[in-house]
């Protein structure tokens, strides 16, 4: 497996491994599903702003990917981020997500970024235990915020601090 740089190419797989989550999980808060044309111009946007799009590969195939971007829109939170991973169902419990994790995180501390946040919905402990392996620190949880498939959905706000640095 290898962890690279997403290419234009890879939107389709991307989008599939996206819609699946959508229909099937509540990993993501949507109904929407999206198509290749949608994920190359949301990659697009992402890598011209300098942000992360990482994707897994393996035997030519795209079997994840993860990003990051800004936590909120203002000044005072621009060395904080929130970012997503997402594995191809099949291929979870491998390590796909720790590697495009470590490699997001890597990244994120090369930018002197200060703080990395996950937004995870309650009750999808194998993602809560991922994070917190890689250091990161139950900060909130916030009840009934979400809806999905009938049901309300808690919110559990994780973070990592990047770098040891006091003052910005």
């Amino acid at each position: 497996m290898i962890i690279r740089p997403a290419l234009p190419a890879d939107a389709a797989l991307i989008a599939e491994i996206y819609n699946h989550a959508v229909l099937n999980t509540v990993a993501i808060l949507n109904n929407d599903t999206v198509d290749a044309a949608n994920r190359a111009a949301w990659m697009e946007v992402r890598q011209a702003d300098g942000l992360p799009v990482l994707v897994a590969e393996s035997d030519g195939q795209v079997i994840g990917y993860a990003s990051y971007g800004p936590w909120r829109p203002f000044d005072g939170f621009r060395e904080t981020v929130e970012h997503s991973v997402y594995v191809r169902d099949g291929q979870r419990g491998r390590g796909v997500g720790r590697q495009l994790m470590q490699a997001l995180i890597n990244h994120a501390r090369a930018k002197d970024l200060h703080i990395m946040v996950a937004g995870i919905t309650a009750g999808n402990e194998a993602s809560i235990k991922l994070h917190q392996s890689l250091g990161f620190q139950i900060t909130a949880q916030m009840p009934e915020v979400g809806q999905k498939f009938g049901q309300w959905l808690d919110l559990i706000f994780l973070q990592l601090r990047l770098d040891p640095r006091d003052k910005p």
